[in-house]
């Protein structure tokens, strides 16, 4: 019965089925928990459940001894996997992946002597792999990839020389690779990627005759390479590890490789002309890495190359023109090394999908055929290049000497005239200079003081040079943000400038700003905005934050417009997926803030327009100046300012005079009196406990939630209502739900997932803060949207 549409629980009475053999439910809607029945029935042989909607424990009573075959993945199944499973003696495949098993993997699964295929990827499974694992039985494919495994590798895996396929990357296993794994003959397949495995690599790895792909990328190896590799080995991929020394002059030896990625280790020394006679070669990745030395010409040769990565070393010499011969290449990057001379003029010819040649030391003029926007960065910080591109200064040309001339003698009393009309308008604008100063930029006098949070690449010049109006993306009454780019590339940061009015800070609050500063910027979590480094002075603080392309929610929901590839501005409407998508990573953001910090935080205005998206529209919750620790429950802190945003704010805040569009601010509480001018607070939660309560943020939450589900802004219901009074009035009147729902992206097979959202918003937007509930609980909600 497999792929029937069948939906709804499995029923009871399949437990009386005792002669049946083999049972096929796959790929059907079934929910509802595994009938505790079914493993008792002691004729069945296969159990095929995969790919349906199973939830609840696996049933730990196990007795149906004839199975051979138990497959469960692809469900929503808790707990941990049986110890029963070791009783199974006939046992030769178990699939639990793709389902949130937790716990330990039983010791009783190593002594199913004829267990085959173990496959338990995708869980959040712990502890460390049981130790006989593949000593008493056959083990023919063993993946535990993407749990939270830890500790050594059983060294007995291959016991039985029947190994061909072990996966187990994305885990937190430690120490060295068992020596065994190398004698492991049958190997086919090693991903121990995204590990913490130390030491050298087994020399038998290398060698193996049969292994075609070995990836050990993002861990702790050190060691050399070595000058042979199997025959058999199509792909090594090693980035992010330790190792050293030069590349092996034996590495004409690997004949059949075609991907060679070993970026960001400590591998020095020259490139040997005999890497450039590998033919299947079609992936070379070697940046970040020491070598040094010029390229040899030679690489002619590299007829299949399609990427080639030489960034961030230390290079040198011309550019080699062979390079540009190369018949397959789309991919190359020789920037921050210390190329020079030309550009070749081949290059031109070329005309690659993807190239940079930044942070060199070439000279000259560009070729022509490259003087286009797709190459606008390709060619920064190299100051002595010149073309008719943005990043690049242009180019003087000797035969118009004369009209140069000619322009000088014109330049000449236009500029003493425009002196001299300068010198009699500095009298007037003297006074407002200052003011011109924070519009523009920075006071060069200014002491500034800089405190980084995160690994950065630019330095507070940086920051403070690209203050100028032409960066400017937003101004209100506290300061101005800025688009600030790095280094030339496209890579860039927000800049969010805050005055304080010409005076010093008292020394408290400067302490506190600094505190809670530090508190901020060591927040990480993907669905967080990072904060990157303060920079301050006297009269101003720049807070500089990771950029995101897409910027608010509330832009996308109410503004109606998004940048599309082409930075053109275009009438775009975010479809249900996306608002989903964004519903489940503020929630998983602010759940982090809440539950999992070492002390827990919170926000205290969110809202729309503090949920900014990356380029791929993630959400991230953004503008922590309102975040405060939150107090342990058996201290006494309290706080008596106001803080949250008109629409978001839990029931009982009354606000005489508001400001909409400022994000008011614990962190800043300084700059209250630029936010708000006059305001009145009536019966709020706040007011009567005095104390700090994630329920707050929860409300706000809930009304964002509603955003998403109506289309509606969160101070805008009907007559004087705010949004949530509007929802809570749509459903005390017993109007339908779908009434409620955005028109725009409704669709039929989004409306249950829909009204699903906008109950819970409605939750979350209860009076009672006892009755509204932990984000914990938002997340699993959410998370059980499409299953």
């Amino acid at each position: 019965m497999t792929d029937t549409n069948l939906i709804g629980g499995i029923p009871g009475s399949f437990n009386n089925l005792s002669r049946l053999e083999h049972l096929d439910l796959s790929f059907n809607n079934l929910n509802g928990s595994i009938p505790g029945g079914m493993l008792k029935l002691n004729n069945l042989a296969n159990l095929y459940l995969y790919n349906n909607r199973l939830s609840g424990h696996i049933p730990w009573r196990i007795e149906s001894f004839n199975l051979i075959d138990i497959d469960l993945s692809s469900n929503n199944l808790i707990g941990s996997i049986p110890e029963g499973l070791g009783k199974l003696q006939n046992l030769t495949s178990l699939s639990l992946f793709w389902n949130r098993l937790s716990g330990v993997v039983p010791p009783s699964i190593a002594l199913i002597p004829s267990l085959k295929i173990l496959r338990i990827f995708r869980n959040r499974l712990g502890g460390a792999l049981p130790s006989e694992l593949g000593l008493l039985s056959n083990l023919e494919v063993l993946d535990i990839s993407e749990n939270q495994l830890s500790g050594p590798m059983p060294q007995h895996l291959c016991a039985r020389g029947t190994l061909f396929a072990l996966i187990a990357s994305s885990n937190k296993l430690s120490g060295q690779v068992p020596k065994s794994l190398g004698d492991c003959g049958s190997l086919l397949i090693l991903q121990l990627f995204n590990n913490s495995f130390s030491g050298e690599i087994p020399s038998g790895l290398w060698a193996s005759s049969n292994l075609t792909s070995l990836m050990l990328n993002n861990n702790l190896f050190s060691g050399k390479l070595p000058g042979k590799l199997g025959s058999n080995l199509l792909s090594v991929e090693i980035s992010n590890n330790r190792l050293s020394g030069p590349i092996p002059v034996g590495i004409s030896s690997w004949v059949n490789i075609k991907e060679f990625k070993a970026s960001n280790n400590l591998l020095s020394g020259k490139i040997p002309v005999a890497l450039t006679s590998l033919p299947s070669l079609s992936t070379l990745l070697l940046d970040g890495n020491q070598f040094s030395g010029q390229l040899p010409s030679e690489i002619y040769s590299w007829n299949s190359l399609t990427t080639l990565n030489f960034a961030r070393n230390q290079f040198s010499g011309p550019i080699p023109k062979a390079i540009c011969s190369l018949p397959r290449l789309t991919f190359l990057d020789l920037s921050e090394n210390q190329f020079s001379g030309q550009v070749p003029s081949e290059l031109g010819h070329f005309n690659p999908k993807s190239l940079n040649l930044s942070s060199n030391n070439l000279s000259g003029k560009i070729p022509h055929q490259l003087e286009k926007w797709d190459y606008e960065n390709s060619f920064s910080n190299n100051p002595k290049l010149c073309g008719n591109i943005p990043t690049l200064k242009r180019c003087s040309e000797s035969h118009k000497l004369p009209t140069k001339y000619l322009a000088m003698i014109i330049a000449f009393p236009i500029v003493g005239f425009v002196v001299i009309m300068s010198l009699c308008t500095f009298f007037r604008v003297r006074d407002h200079s200052k003011e011109k100063g924070r519009d523009q930029g920075n006071n060069l006098e200014t002491q500034w003081k800089f405190t980084a949070y995160q690994m950065l690449n630019f330095t507070e010049d940086d920051i403070l040079s690209n203050l100028k109006e032409e960066s400017l993306i937003g101004k209100g009454g506290s300061g101005m943000v800025y688009r600030v780019p790095i280094n030339n590339s496209s890579e860039c940061v927000a800049v969010k400038r805050i005055w304080i009015n010409d005076r010093k800070l008292d020394k408290n609050l400067e302490k506190q700003f600094t505190a809670e500063a530090q508190i901020l910027g060591s927040i990480r979590h993907a669905n967080i905005v990072k904060m990157l480094c303060t920079i301050s002075s006297e009269s101003s603080k720049l807070l500089v934050y990771e950029y995101m392309e897409n910027q608010s929610l509330d832009k996308w929901l109410h503004g109606k417009k998004r940048a599309s590839s082409t930075s053109s501005t275009q009438d775009a409407v975010l479809d249900w997926p996306k608002r989903r998508q964004v519903a489940i990573g503020a929630a998983q953001g602010l759940r982090y803030m809440h539950e999992d910090c070492y002390n827990s935080i919170i926000h205290r205005d969110v809202k729309s327009s503090n949920i900014l998206l990356d380029s791929q529209f993630k959400a991230k919750i953004a503008d922590f100046g309102l975040a405060k620790m939150l107090t342990k429950q058996e201290e006494s802190g309290t706080t008596s300012d106001f803080l949250g945003s008109y629409g978001y704010i839990a029931p009982g805040k009354h606000i005489q005079e508001f400001y909409p569009n400022v994000c008011p601010s614990f962190l800043f509480c300084f700059l209250q009196n630029l936010w708000y001018r006059t305001f009145l607070i009536w019966m709020t939660e706040r007011a009567y406990t005095c104390k700090a309560n994630e329920k707050m943020d929860v409300y706000s939450y809930g009304v964002v939630l509603l955003e998403l589900t109506t289309g509606r802004e969160a101070n805008k219901g009907n007559g004087n209502k705010n949004l949530a009074e509007w929802a809570w009035k749509h459903l005390e009147d017993e109007k339908p739900i779908e009434e409620a729902l955005d028109g725009e992206i409704m669709e039929q097979c989004y409306r249950e997932e829909m009204i699903r959202v906008f109950k819970l918003g409605l939750r979350c937007t209860g009076k009672e803060p006892s009755a509204r509930p932990h984000m914990k609980e938002v997340v699993s909600i959410l998370g059980r949207l499409g299953h």
